[in-house]
C-alpha cells in the first residue's frame, strides 16, 4: 500500500480510539483497501443507484 487514503487514516484513528489489537487494524485496513480496489477506485456516489 503505497499511500493511505483520508478514508484509511480516519478508520485507522476510530480502531485506536477502540484500543482494537493493531492485527485487527491491519485486517480492517486490508479489507478497506482491496474493497476500494475491486471496484476499480471509484467514488462511493458513483457506484449504485442515485
Amino acid at each position: 500500500m503505497a499511500k493511505k487514503s483520508k478514508l484509511l487514516d480516519l478508520v485507522c484513528q476510530v480502531i485506536r480510539t477502540k484500543q482494537y489489537r493493531y492485527s485487527t487494524e491491519k485486517s480492517y485496513i486490508d479489507w478497506i483497501y482491496r474493497y476500494i480496489y475491486f471496484h476499480n477506485k471509484r467514488h462511493p456516489k458513483a457506484m449504485g443507484e442515485k
